[in-house]
């Protein structure tokens, strides 16, 4: 559902692949790994992701933090990848705690704020590994709250993760830009109310409709310009 004409109030972030670049706790590390490491990057991805979908469709006895998933899954990538040193292993844990942000975040979410927006983040991450994160990327006291979906127990792209927002925010979901790198998590935005940006930094072809139900940018930069503000396409 779009809310065409309703002023955006507040921004809120998906915060891994979308502020913060994934693939940089291997790419920092990319000597002590084998040559196609940007393929393995994009294979521990997946599984994390994989990890917290099943973890919520099996119920709440069944739900682990992000970082025990994001620890499990890089334990299932280096071991079908060879990857054995427990030291490179260690430094590539450590490493996704402290992701770096992609170049033009700073500036977009410094822009928003002078335009008098709120802007948060609501994430899979758990608490800490969320506060290491936003404090090595240096945005967090450019964020006016930082939610994680520990607070229900369950992973996007439940609903109640997204009703996080509008609970701590206070404002309606039609009334918050959400901003997703992440196709799926943009179309559970947009089914939960909000209006919805679409960072597509790889020019992927367009899913759940979403070219016409959200804001298609190709990077966060286009958020920084009055414009972007203005509601999604019906």
């Amino acid at each position: 559902m779009s809310h065409a004409g309703e002023a955006v109030l507040a921004y809120v972030f998906d915060a891994y692949g979308t502020l913060l670049d994934v693939h940089g706790a291997m790419r920092r590390h990319a000597a002590l790994l084998p040559p196609d490491w940007e393929r393995i990057s994009a294979e521990w991805r997946a599984k994390q992701l994989e990890y917290t979908w099943v973890r919520s469709l099996t119920g709440p006895a069944h739900h682990r933090d992000f970082l025990q998933l994001t620890r499990e899954a890089l334990d299932w990538i280096c071991d079908r990848h060879g990857i054995a040193d427990p030291a490179v292993r260690a430094a590539l844990l450590d490493s996704y705690r402290r992701l770096p942000a992609y170049p033009e975040v700073p500036g977009m979410l410094r822009a928003l704020r002078g335009r008098g927006l709120r802007t948060a983040i609501l994430s899979n991450g758990e608490p800490s590994m969320l506060n290491d994160a936003v404090q090595a990327a240096g945005i967090a006291s450019l964020l006016d709250a930082v939610l994680s979906v520990e607070e229900v127990g369950v992973f996007k792209p439940d609903p109640r993760v997204y009703a996080l927002a509008s609970q701590r925010l206070g404002l309606a979901p039609g009334r918050m830009m959400f901003v997703s790198s992440n196709a799926w998590d943009a179309q559970a935005a947009a089914a939960a109310g909000f209006q919805v940006a679409w960072c597509n930094r790889a020019g992927l072809p367009d899913e759940y409709g979403l070219s016409a139900a959200a804001t298609v940018i190709p990077d966060l930069a286009a958020l920084a310009a009055p414009a972007a503000s203005a509601a999604p396409a019906e």
